[in-house]
C-alpha cells in the first residue's frame, strides 16, 4: 500500500490567516482539499474523484467566502444552508468540511467505514444537511429547506448543487416549476456543468441543449459563470443578492477532475477511449502518487511565491479494513458476456441502460450490437416505460441499473409494464447489503418485497457465474413472465461450487453441505459465502447444517421443499434483504401451506433496520450476518432447543 499523508487543519488555519487576498486563500484551501479527498478516498479503497473534484472550488468559495455557516454555526435556525443533491462530490465537501473543523479527524480518515463518513450524503455526518445519493430530490428538499425558513421567520439562504448529468430526472423539473409559483426566492441551484456522467459525455446520452434558456422558461432567474475562477463565483453570488423576486440558478461550468492534469476531460476522455475513468473508484498506487504530488507541488510552489513556508504533512491515520475473503470472480461479468451471446440468436432482445454502461457490463453488447442498445440516461421511470412499449411491440427488452433505483424509483412504471402481460426482464445490478460503502441510497434490502408480490414476475438471484448464465439464458429463452435478476456487482467472496449434474429448475434450489441438525436456505454469493462459513464452524461443533442454494426468491417447488427441510425441527433463511417480504416470507408461506409449522419452526436472519455503511466486513459483522456471528446464533438456538449443548 503507498504511503499516505494527510494535509490538518492546523496548516488550513496558518494559510487562512496569511496576509494574502482571499482569491488566493481560497485556491489553496481548494487544492489543499483535493489533496485530502484524493488521499480519503484512496485509503476507503473507492469513492468519487471527478465529481468532488470539478465541484471544489464552489464548495470552497461557499464555505470559506459566501455563506454564513461558520459564523454562526451549523446549528443555527439563521444559517445559510448548503448540500449536494448529486452526492457523489460528498467526498469533496467532507474534506471542505474537515479543514474548517466543523468534520472531526477520527470521522473524515474513515470514508466507507463503519463509524466514519458515507460514500453518499448522510445526515448523520456533522455539516451534512440532507441526504443525497438517489439523484433527482435535491431542489425538491432545497424548496422545503426554504419554505421552512420563511414560515418559522429564519434568514438565511438554502443553496443546492446538482449535477448536469442530474438534469436528465425528471424530478428535477417538477421542482423547477413549482419553486417559482410558492415564492421561494431564498433559493439558489448551482449546476455543476462539468459535461460530464457516469459513462459518457451528457450531450452523448441527453443532450440538455439551451440550459439558460430552458430554466428561463421556468421563471428563475439564471446567471453563468466559471467554475474554477473565484473572481466570477463572486461577481455571479453578489448579482444574485439584489434578486428578491424569485428563486435563482448559477450555471457554473467546471471540469470534471479539475486539479489533477490526467483526471481533466477532455485528456481523461482521450485516455478512457470515450469513456471517463475517474468517476468512481480508487485510484492505482501510481496514479494516486503522481496526482497527489501534483496537488502539494502547486501549492508549495505558490506558497513559496507568497513567501509562506511549505504544507506540513501528517501520516493518514491507519485503517486496516478488516479480515475480508474475496475471489477472481464477478457475476455481473458472467451476465454481460452471456446477454451479448444470446443476443446473437435473439434479434427480438433490446437491452436499456441509465448511465450505468460499465458497471451493469453493457459495453460488449452496445459495441456489438449498437442499434439495439438504448442508452436513455439518467431516468429509471423513463427508461421502464419505454421497454413497456418495446414489449407490447413484440420486443424483448432487457433493463439494467441499480436494484436500488429500478425497483423503488421505478415500481409503479414495473407494476404497469406487468399490467400488461408482456415480457420484460430486469437487471437490478447492486443489489443487497454489500458493497456498503457507498450508504443506504445505494444498499437495496426491499427489492424483493416491491417486485416479488407482482403475480407474473419471477425472481432470481445467481450464486455465481454458471448460475448467471443459467439464469439468464432461462429468462430470456424459456421464461413466460417477467423476470428479475439480482445481480451482485463486487467480488464474489469465494467461488460457490455447485454439484456438476445441477440444472436451473423453476422453485427447486440445491444443497450446498449435507447435516442433519439445521437447514440453511440462502442466495447469491455474499450470503452463501457467510452460510458455509456457519457450516464449517457448527461442524467442529458436532452440528450438521444443511445450507441450501435457493435462487428463486418468490418461487418454491413444494415437493422438493419438503424433502429439502425433512425431518429438521428449525428452518432457517438468510436473507440478504430486510426481514419483511424476502426469501423467508416466501419459505414461511409455504411451509404453511404444506402443514410444516406443526412439526418446524423458522428463523430469519436479515438485514434489520438500514443498513450499514462500512466495508463488507464491518457491515456484515454488524447486522450479525457474518458467519461467525450466524454460528454462533445457530447454536444458541439449537441449545435452547435442546438439540445440542450450551455452549459455543
Amino acid at each position: 500500500m503507498v504511503d499516505i499523508k494527510i494535509i490538518p487543519v492546523s496548516e488550513f488555519k496558518r494559510i487562512n490567516s496569511a496576509n494574502i487576498d482571499k482569491y488566493a486563500k481560497c485556491s489553496f484551501m481548494a487544492d489543499m482539499s483535493r489533496a485530502n479527498t484524493i488521499a480519503s478516498v484512496k485509503q476507503a479503497g473507492s469513492g468519487h474523484l471527478g465529481s468532488s473534484f470539478s465541484a471544489m472550488d464552489i464548495v470552497t468559495w461557499l464555505y470559506y467566502e459566501e455563506m454564513n455557516t461558520v459564523e454562526v454555526g451549523i446549528e443555527h435556525p439563521n444559517r445559510d444552508v448548503y448540500f449536494s443533491s448529486k452526492g457523489h462530490d460528498v467526498p469533496g465537501q467532507y474534506s471542505v468540511l474537515f479543514s474548517l473543523g466543523i468534520l472531526p479527524l477520527e470521522k473524515f480518515a474513515r470514508l466507507r467505514r463503519l463509524g466514519g463518513t458515507y460514500g453518499h450524503p448522510d445526515i448523520t455526518i456533522p455539516g451534512i444537511e440532507a441526504n443525497t445519493g438517489s439523484l433527482g430530490m435535491g431542489i425538491s428538499k432545497g424548496k422545503g429547506f426554504a419554505f421552512a425558513k420563511r414560515l418559522r421567520g429564519h434568514t438565511g439562504r438554502v443553496f443546492v448543487m446538482t449535477g448536469d448529468g442530474e438534469l436528465q430526472e425528471g424530478q428535477i423539473y417538477e421542482s423547477l416549476q413549482t419553486a417559482v409559483n410558492q415564492n421561494l426566492n431564498n433559493l439558489i441551484v448551482i449546476v455543476d456543468h462539468n459535461k460530464l456522467q457516469s459513462d459518457k459525455p451528457v450531450a452523448e446520452i441527453s443532450n440538455l441543449g439551451d440550459l439558460e434558456s430552458k430554466f428561463r422558461s421556468f421563471g428563475w432567474h439564471v446567471t453563468r459563470c466559471d467554475g474554477h475562477d473565484f473572481r466570477q463565483l463572486e461577481s455571479a453570488f453578489s448579482k444574485l443578492r439584489g434578486v428578491e423576486d424569485r428563486p435563482k440558478l448559477i450555471i457554473a461550468d467546471t471540469i470534471k477532475g479539475r486539479g489533477i492534469s490526467f483526471m481533466e476531460a477532455p485528456a481523461a476522455l482521450r485516455d478512457g477511449n470515450g469513456y471517463y475513468r475517474w468517476h468512481a473508484g480508487a485510484p492505482d498506487d501510481d496514479s494516486f502518487r503522481a496526482g497527489y504530488d501534483e496537488l502539494i507541488a502547486r501549492v508549495n510552489s505558490t506558497l513559496t511565491e507568497f513567501g509562506l513556508e511549505p504544507l506540513r504533512l501528517d501520516e493518514y491515520p491507519t485503517d486496516p479494513k478488516g479480515p475480508s475473503s474475496v475471489s477472481n470472480e464477478f457475476v455481473v461479468d458472467a451476465y454481460g458476456e452471456t446477454l451479448a451471446e444470446l443476443a446473437a440468436g435473439r434479434p427480438d432482445v433490446v437491452v436499456l441502460g441509465a448511465d450505468l454502461t460499465a458497471d451493469c457490463r453493457l459495453r460488449k453488447f452496445e459495441k456489438n450490437y449498437p442499434d439495439r442498445f438504448i442508452e436513455n440516461g439518467i431516468a429509471e421511470q423513463d427508461m421502464v416505460s419505454m421497454a413497456g412499449a418495446l414489449a407490447l411491440s413484440g420486443l424483448l427488452p432487457v433493463v439494467n441499473t441499480f436494484a436500488s433505483f429500478l425497483s423503488a424509483r421505478a415500481n409503479e412504471q414495473i407494476y404497469n409494464n406487468a399490467c400488461e402481460q408482456t415480457r420484460i426482464i430486469y437487471a437490478n445490478h447492486y443489489a443487497g447489503l454489500v458493497p456498503a460503502g457507498p450508504g443506504q441510497s445505494h444498499q437495496s434490502i426491499r427489492d424483493i418485497s416491491l417486485l416479488g408480490a407482482l403475480p407474473n414476475f419471477v425472481l432470481i438471484q445467481p450464486c455465481n457465474a454458471a448460475e448467471m448464465r443459467m439464469a439468464l439464458r432461462y429468462a430470456i429463452d424459456q421464461c413466460t413472465e417477467n423476470c428479475g435478476l439480482r445481480i451482485n456487482i463486487g467480488p464474489s467472496p469465494r467461488l460457490i461450487e455447485l454439484p456438476s449434474e445441477y440444472r436451473l429448475v423453476e422453485g427447486v434450489g440445491v444443497p450446498l453441505t449435507t447435516g442433519d441438525d439445521a437447514v440453511l436456505f440462502a442466495y447469491g454469493p455474499v450470503m452463501l459465502n457467510e452460510a458455509l462459513l456457519a457450516a464449517e464452524l457448527l461442524e467442529k461443533k458436532d452440528l450438521g447444517l444443511k445450507v441450501v442454494n435457493m435462487p428463486w426468491l418468490n418461487r418454491a417447488d413444494r415437493q422438493w421443499l419438503k424433502a429439502t427441510i425433512g425431518s429438521c425441527k428449525t428452518i432457517y433463511v438468510l436473507e440478504d434483504h430486510a426481514p419483511m417480504g424476502g426469501l423467508g416470507d416466501m419459505v414461511l408461506n409455504k411451509m404453511s401451506e404444506e402443514g410444516l409449522l406443526a412439526k418446524a419452526s423458522l428463523v430469519k436472519f436479515a438485514v434489520e433496520g438500514y443498513p450499514a455503511c462500512g466495508t463488507p466486513a464491518e457491515a456484515l459483522n454488524f447486522h450479525g450476518l457474518d458467519g461467525t456471528s450466524l454460528a454462533s446464533r445457530i447454536f444458541e438456538k439449537q441449545a435452547s432447543a435442546s438439540v445440542v449443548p450450551n455452549s459455543f
